[in-house]
C-alpha cells in the first residue's frame, strides 16, 4: 500500500511562519481536497499538489479535487485549530486510498496535509463523501498545540 499514514506537511509548517496560508472563512485562501489511488506515494516531505495518481474524473469529481469550505481558525486552551465542512462528490464512481489538502490560491499549490484512508474507499455511481472530524482542540483536521 502506497499510503502510509496521515501527515501535516513540513513545508506547510514553514509556510505558516511566512504567512502563505490564510484559513479565514470568506476572505482567506481557497483550499481543495484531491483524491488519490493506491499508487500515490506521499509523506510529510510532500510540498505541493500533483495530479499524478489522482483518481479519474467521475460525476462531480474533477482533476484538482473539490473546494473546501473553511471553518475560521480558533483556539481552545493552548491549541489552535481549523477545520472544513464535509465534502461530497455526487454521481461518482471512485476508489480512493487517500487525499491531499492543498492551498489552491497560493503559488505552486502548496500541500497542507496528507490523509490516509486506511484502505480503499469506494462509491459506485453514488456519493463519495469526506466527513471531517469535529472542529475542536482534540479532533479538528488541523491542530497546532
Amino acid at each position: 500500500m502506497a499510503f502510509s499514514g496521515n501527515y501535516m506537511c513540513t513545508s506547510f509548517k514553514v509556510e505558516l511562519m511566512k504567512g502563505v496560508h490564510n484559513f479565514t472563512t470568506g476572505t482567506g485562501n481557497e483550499f481543495k481536497l484531491a483524491l488519490y489511488d493506491n499508487s500515490a506515494s506521499f509523506t510529510a516531505a510532500t510540498t505541493a499538489y500533483t495530479n499524478t495518481n489522482e483518481v479519474a474524473n467521475s460525476g462531480s469529481y474533477a482533476a484538482g479535487g473539490g473546494a473546501l469550505t473553511n471553518v475560521t481558525p480558533t483556539s481552545s486552551g493552548t491549541t489552535a485549530f481549523t477545520d472544513f465542512a464535509d465534502l461530497s462528490f455526487t454521481s461518482a464512481t471512485i476508489t480512493a486510498y487517500g487525499a491531499m489538502i492543498y492551498n489552491n490560491t497560493a503559488a505552486g499549490d502548496p500541500s497542507v496535509c496528507i490523509l490516509d484512508f486506511g484502505g480503499a474507499k469506494t462509491s459506485t455511481s453514488g456519493t463519495f463523501t469526506i466527513i471531517f472530524p469535529t472542529a475542536d482542540a482534540t479532533s479538528a483536521i488541523i491542530r497546532i498545540a
